[in-house]
């Protein structure tokens, strides 16, 4: 039996990736962070920021250096279920349907601005993000075992979109904010486009896929102390308690920033958590889970800004 790699071994490999992706995606180190702690914590991510900040290419980025497949699917009005999950086409010469499968059955699925396309479409994916397989005429068939889906959306462009539901929201581990870079980092983005002379950067291919689940159990075995489970829980209800929150985070939100803190801490090469981990993590996990009263929109609050008041309130455990 393979003896499960060491937190300094687990460190090494994340910090290749780590600078990997951070020699393309230049500017977004929380970005960049996220998209990983997401992947280690075996989640999806939904991207959130205007058109032009890299979205796409983070996700493709992302793809190359762990030497996924890579698909991406531009979300419309006029996109269908079928043509995301697949369908089964009559083949005359067999004289039998066969299944074609749809774009879903790959590794690293971006679905561009996913909340253009009808509810009836978004649902699509519900089952393949929460139990990596599809259900097509009844029969199940299991998606790649480093599936991963990262969704974009922009938030200021909104005629003609369609909200993402409760349910499908819950299913991303984060809602990640891509805003604007740095004037240095866009320097550094306009100097690297101009070196390149306009082709697309390469990302080369770091960690190989037995490393990769060698990874993500790793970061499911990280070790939380008593107090840790006691901190997170009582973030959660905290939120439920907030007078200017409608719907505060579920009990599998709870679980949701645990699984993200344990990937966070295996990140910066620790065996456990520790409650800057779970901090760390906390808004970009829980920012989509609340609902805020329409009273506290009209005065301008966030989730953001209820979160920030959240981790304020909650005593860290010492």
């Amino acid at each position: 039996m393979t003896p499960s790699p060491s937190p300094a071994s687990t460190a090494s490999s994340l910090d290749r990736l780590l600078r990997a992706l951070s020699g393309t995606v230049l500017g977004q180190p929380h970005v960049v962070a996220d998209l990983v702690t997401a992947f280690l914590a075996r989640g999806h991510v939904l991207l959130e920021g205007v058109p032009g900040v890299a979205k796409t290419l983070t996700a493709r980025s992302m793809a190359s250096a762990l030497g996924l497949g890579f698909t991406r699917v531009q979300f419309t009005p006029d996109l269908m279920p079928s043509d995301i999950l697949g369908t089964h086409v009559f083949r005359p010469q067999e004289g039998a349907f066969q299944l074609v499968k749809g774009p879903i059955f790959t590794e690293v699925l971006v679905a561009d601005e996913i909340n253009r396309t009808p509810p009836k479409t978004q649902s699509a994916l519900l089952e393949a993000m929460e139990e990596r397989q599809v259900t097509l005429e009844g029969t199940a068939h299991a998606l790649p075992a480093h599936f991963f889906v990262v969704a974009t959306q922009n938030p200021l462009e909104l005629e003609g979109t369609y909200p993402l539901p409760e349910a499908q929201l819950d299913r991303f581990l984060m809602r990640v904010r891509v805003g604007y870079p740095s004037p240095e980092a866009e320097l550094d983005m306009v100097r690297a486009f101009h070196q390149r002379q306009g082709r697309p950067p390469q990302v080369e291919r770091v960690l190989d896929a037995p490393t990769l689940l060698e990874l993500q159990a790793r970061a499911a075995a990280v070790a939380c102390d008593d107090s840790i489970l006691d901190y997170t829980v009582r973030l959660i209800r905290e939120t439920r308690a907030n007078p200017r929150v409608r719907l505060g985070a579920s009990p599998r939100s709870a679980q949701a920033l645990l699984a993200a803190a344990k990937a966070r801490a295996a990140l910066h090469g620790r065996d456990f958590v520790t409650p800057d981990e779970v901090k760390a993590v906390c808004p970009s996990v829980l920012n989509h889970r609340l609902l805020l009263k329409a009273e506290a929109e009209v005065e301008g609050l966030t989730a953001d800004d209820v979160l920030r008041h959240t981790l304020e309130r909650v005593q860290v455990p010492r």
